[in-house]
């Protein structure tokens, strides 16, 4: 009997074409965030199936031991795929020529991401291949070629076994973990490992488990694996293993993640704009139940279930159209990245019907605990006032869902918290204005002679104080969103990619002696590139913290424990790098050149505890020394300039041993051959590829935010339509009666500009108020990028914001200006 009356009452409504405007905003509400998530998750699964080129799989298990046959059944429990490799230095020998070589033992299945750029044929140029070194044969990175002077075809010695050179390595993506070993590298099959016969007892070699899968599996499988670790194992990811793209990925997060707030902060705003006209017939219907006897109890559950009935209709609807949606920027999107997405995962769909019942139950509870008690008196006098809902209870249920809402998708508090001051301020802002201008205007209103039609819609601002407050607000929320929007998709992003300039340095040279940094001065210098800096490079172990001895046991942090059980590279500048930030302590002044001070990189101070004024003692060669903590410094490792975790004054290292590195720009149509021929001593690293990688990934994230950018803002010119929509009643009733009481059509059009066009000012004028500061925040202190102020923008907003409102509203009810006032008092 319930059901079919609320049933009822619900078709009813949807005749009358009230309640078509509250379903048709909340599956817009759904449609937004749906589409918007499912393109933001298959674009963020395709970032860090990217950035898992660089290890050639998503997870990596690194071992100093045999890799357990537990753990491939484990992947293969997860339905993983999963390969194997081998590391370990040796000598490569041709003749006379000898060299230090990294060698990779690969099993013919890797990479599981990524691929190799081998030169298989002399004659012919390199190629992207999938295949690895066949049983016999070795490809050899260009560089260790050089040094022992062999070519394609030729022969080298590894150990008791000769291999015949069947390639050129150009390009090993899959090294981004490991980008800085010291050694070339010499990559060869697995299964000749044995009759080199060079691992033995003692040997150090690194083993490298890697799988690749859907994400949610590799999770799964690395929680599963996580607690099982044994000593001297790891888990490495793509963020773990190079802060360069840890820092890209968390950038591209972040932007994605803003994207789907605002889709969120749209949608929030159409279902509180558009629920009035639902909410209105409900108390009018509610009040006519009570006359037939209805009691409150069933009342309460009509109002529930009906609101169960939308929840559940919008929520489905927008789910299905946001999942056509998102096909379609899919299919644009991999056309543009000539890859195919991955497929969606069903989370969004859930976020969607989640999202439809928790806004519309946190807007609805209240109005339906107030509807219950609502008297019988507002049938027999339409002007009989309800009990009025106080406020902080009308939205309270809205504002905690948005704040849930807002900080699941912010993944950070520094972004949610932005975000949430930029909506308290807005409302704050946007309430006070509205309310100033409301009285100032009526006053103004009074003394305009001559033109009523103006001073009547100055006046209504007044006079519906409550409903342009509200409007106010609404409208500047959403312009704000769709300016904050503009602003990430141009300045922000524009100056994210340009952290990384085109001239970044891309050559790492490293082993260069104190005696050669002059003539490698000027070898750069002969190829026409910048003026190479060069970097010290002392080797040190920390010992001690504070007096106390450090060792691996004394931590519990698997990174931590690798950190001390290794030796660092220490540094000495004068000045501080220009990518460096202080965070905490002081740098260094002139006349403290010799002190014993240090400074340490942010993220090893938090692994191992590092506090300012700590003082770290550390053995150099055999030596000790101990180094005050002067300084906690933040490094932008995505510029991928040379940075060092720990740096020291200029003089404090200068009697310790000492080699030194440089890093500069180097063309792609110029080589190192060169420079390693005149120099053997020296490892010449290629950093390019990491940087393309980074450099795709930032054009990658443009796009993706392109795409969601142009979806949020048709999305929010309907949000606006929406709104309009919803107090076309109260417009209509207003009109009828000016025209009955002989005003033009003309006036009637004039009053409703006048009207709007004041709300769109303020709302235009607020919302590029808190978009500027939100977005100065964002760049400031989330993102760590430079922020620029973009006046054309901002005024350009502000002209479209201020046009588009009253045009809006004006579209909304023109239908109806041309209809007769008997008509009009007919359909109302």
């Amino acid at each position: 009997m319930i059901f079919k009356l609320s049933y009822q009452q619900l078709f009813s409504q949807w005749k009358s074409g009230d309640l078509r405007v509250m379903v048709f905003a909340l599956i817009l509400a759904v449609t937004s965030i749906t589409a918007v998530n499912f393109f933001i998750n298959r674009i963020a699964l395709h970032l860090n199936s990217q950035g898992g080129m660089l290890l050639g799989g998503d997870l990596v298990v690194i071992s100093d031991q045999a890799i357990p046959a537990d753990y491939v059944e484990l992947a293969k429990k997860f339905d993983l795929q999963s390969t194997s490799t081998v590391e370990f230095p040796s000598m490569a020998i041709n003749g006379e020529r000898n060299q230090l070589a990294e060698i990779k033992a690969v099993q013919s299945t890797f990479p599981l991401r990524g691929d190799f750029n081998v030169q298989l044929n002399t004659q012919k140029s390199p190629k992207n291949i999938r295949s690895t070194p066949d049983q016999g044969n070795v490809w050899l990175e260009p560089r260790l070629a050089t040094i022992l002077n062999v070519a394609i075809n030729d022969t080298v010695e590894v150990g008791a076994a000769k291999f015949k050179v069947a390639g050129i390595l150009v390009r090993e993506s899959s090294r981004g973990g490991d980008m800085f070993s010291f050694a070339p590298r010499l990559m060869m099959h697995v299964d000749d490992i044995a009759k080199t016969e060079l691992i033995q007892f003692g040997s150090r070699v690194k083993y490298q488990f890697l799988v690749a899968g859907n994400a949610n599996n590799v999770a799964k499988f690395s929680d599963a694996i996580t607690p099982n670790l044994k000593r001297g194992e790891r888990i490495q990811d793509v963020k773990t293993a190079r802060p360069e793209i840890k820092s890209a990925l968390d950038k591209a997060e972040t932007f994605l993640g803003l994207s789907a707030m605002a889709s969120v902060v749209l949608s929030i705003v159409a279902m509180l704009l558009a629920s009035a006209p639902f909410v209105a017939r409900s108390t009018n219907t509610a009040a006519l139940m009570r006359c037939f006897g209805a009691s409150r109890a069933v009342i309460q559950k009509i109002l529930l279930l009906q609101t169960a009935m939308l929840a559940l209709i919008g929520g489905v609807l927008g789910c299905a159209t946001g999942y056509v949606l998102q096909y379609g920027l899919a299919y644009i999107a991999g056309q543009l990245f000539v890859e195919t997405l991955p497929a969606p995962n069903w989370m969004p769909v859930l976020m969607g019907l989640s999202l439809s019942f928790a806004i519309l139950f946190s807007i609805m509870w209240p109005h339906i605990q107030s509807l219950k008690n609502v008297s019988i008196m507002r049938i027999l006098r339409r002007d009989e006032a309800d009990a009025p809902v106080k406020l902080w209870l009308k939205y309270a249920p809205i504002v905690l869902v948005s704040m849930v809402l807002i900080a699941v998708l912010a993944k950070t508090w520094q972004l949610a918290l932005a975000f949430l001051s930029g909506i308290l301020g807005i409302c704050l802002v946007a309430g006070f204005l509205a309310y100033v201008l409301a009285k100032l205007l009526n006053r103004f209103s009074q003394q305009i002679k001559g033109k009523y039609a103006i001073g009547f819609g100055l006046s209504n601002l007044n006079r519906r104080l409550g409903l342009s407050i509200a409007q106010m607000i609404g409208f500047s929320l959403g312009a704000m969103v769709l300016m904050l929007l503009m602003m990430i998709k141009t300045d922000l992003l524009d100056a994210w990619r340009g952290s990384m300039p085109i001239d970044a340095p891309n050559r790492f040279v490293i082993n260069i002696q104190p005696n050669q940094v002059a003539p490698v001065k000027e070898f750069i210098e002969a190829l026409k590139v910048d003026k190479p800096q060069v970097f010290p490079m002392i080797r040190g172990r920390l010992m001690a913290k504070n007096a106390q001895e450090i060792n691996p046991d004394s931590f519990e942090d698997e990174r931590a424990k690798r950190l001390v059980s290794r030796e660092f590279n220490l540094s000495s500048a004068a000045n501080m790098q220009a990518d460096n930030k202080l965070l905490q302590g002081r740098w260094w002044q002139a006349d403290e050149a010799g002190k014993p001070f240090v400074s340490i990189e942010e993220d090893i101070a938090k692994t191992l505890n590092i506090q300012l004024n700590d003082v770290l003692s550390y053995d150099i060669a055999g030596s000790r020394i101990d180094l005050t903590v002067k300084s906690i410094r933040k490094v932008e490792w995505d510029s991928m300039r040379a940075n060092f975790f720990a740096v020291t004054p200029l003089n404090t290292l200068k009697d310790y041993p000492t080699s030194y590195m440089t890093a500069f720009y180097l063309p792609q149509n110029q080589d190192m051959n060169a420079l390693v021929q005149q120099f053997p001593n020296f490892t010449v690293i290629d950093t390019a590829s990491i940087m393309n990688q980074v450099r795709d990934i930032m054009n990658k994230l443009t796009l993706a935010v392109g795409f969601v950018f142009i979806f949020c803002l048709v999305a929010g010119l309907i949000v606006l339509y929406a709104a309009l929509i919803a107090t076309r009643e109260a417009r209509l009733q207003e009109s009828a009666l000016l025209r009955v009481l002989g005003a033009s059509r003309q006036q009637v059009t004039i009053a409703m500009l006048t009207e709007f066009a004041s709300i769109g000012l303020v709302a235009a004028l607020v919302a590029i108020m808190m978009a500027v500061a939100l977005s100065a925040y964002l760049s400031i202190f989330v993102l760590e990028i430079p922020y620029q102020l973009n006046i054309n923008l901002a005024i350009g907003i502000f002209v479209l914001t201020s046009l588009l409102i009253p045009l809006a509203a004006w579209s909304v009810i023109r239908s109806y200006l041309n209809v007769p006032p008997k008509q009009l008092l007919n359909s109302i």
